[in-house]
């Protein structure tokens, strides 16, 4: 009888064992999944500022100038642009905007 108490009891922790890593295995490759879908998400989201970025700069570098509230706006973009690893162009186009001369003429009553 201690025979197949013995043998048993190894069977249903070798059972529990194979278990435990089949739920183990499949949240693993969840989570990796997951991890990819995320930088992917942020690389889409670093295009998009990226895309914006340049847009923006290119119109005021052309205008020669720029108001207040547009360099605020560029400033908020290029912050998070940078702070998801953006950098290179988008980073020597934010310099060369901020060394724009303020155009306080054309602010509207809303740019204050």
């Amino acid at each position: 009888m201690d025979f197949i108490i013995e043998y048993w009891v190894e069977f249903l922790f070798g059972v529990l064992a194979v278990g435990l890593t089949a739920v183990l295995s499949t949240g693993y490759h969840r989570l990796a999944k997951k991890v990819e879908e995320q930088e992917n998400v942020k690389d889409g989201i670093l295009a998009i500022l990226h895309d914006r970025l340049y847009q923006l700069c290119q119109y005021y570098l052309g205008q020669g100038v720029i108001t207040p509230n547009a360099l605020k706006n560029v400033e908020y973009l290029y912050r998070s642009y940078h702070s998801l690893g953006g950098n290179g162009t988008g980073t020597e186009l934010y310099t060369r905007v901020t060394k724009l001369p303020l155009d306080l003429e054309g602010v509207d009553d809303n740019e204050n």
